[in-house]
């Protein structure tokens, strides 16, 4: 049975496998592979997924995990940009996983932390040409907002992200 819980130190090794096997399984023809690459390194090691485990504040509401009896299926979190506005900064699954609720479970206990916080926005980033994002996030409510440059490409590189936001009832959000 799956487990949605926030991470701890143990899943520390199933995130950084998770999200690095999903950001390789998203970004190729999107993004260069030594870009895919150098954003693994420096987003998914050790000492950034374990600092980001045990310090947790507005602005990163912490990991939040799916795991199956200690196999980690998908991991996301998110924060506050503005005192009532959340985003949802990263989730991935295990690209053999998709198609099964996991993202969308996943996505509901990381949404139900931010409006227990206090959220009554939340916000997404997601690849213009990201086919397997886009629809999972308009299919849980996220309508289009604009288009801008992606955070954290060189400046010479052409890239466009979506932006995407849902408002959020002050109830939790259904599971």
């Amino acid at each position: 049975m799956i487990e949605y819980r926030k991470a701890r130190l143990e899943d520390m090794q199933g995130i950084i496998k998770v999200c690095s096997d999903g950001y390789r399984n998203t970004y190729p023809g999107l993004l260069p592979k030594q870009y895919i690459e150098s954003t693994i390194k420096e987003f998914y090691n050790e000492d950034r997924v374990r600092n980001e485990i045990l310090n947790i504040s507005q602005e990163w509401n912490g990991w939040f995990v799916a795991s199956d009896n200690g196999e980690i299926l998908g991991a996301g979190g998110g924060g506050f940009t503005g005192k009532e506005t959340a985003e949802l900064f990263v989730i991935y699954l295990n690209p053999n996983r998709k198609r099964e609720g996991i993202g969308t479970e996943l996505l509901s206990i990381i949404t139900n932390d931010q409006i227990e916080r206090g959220a009554k926005e939340q916000w997404v980033s997601v690849a213009k040409d990201n086919f397997m994002g886009i629809p999972f996030y308009e299919a849980v409510g996220f309508i289009y907002q604009d288009e801008r440059l992606s955070y954290g490409l060189p400046v010479n590189e052409d890239f466009t992200s979506i932006r995407y936001k849902r408002e959020l009832a002050s109830g939790l959000v259904k599971k």
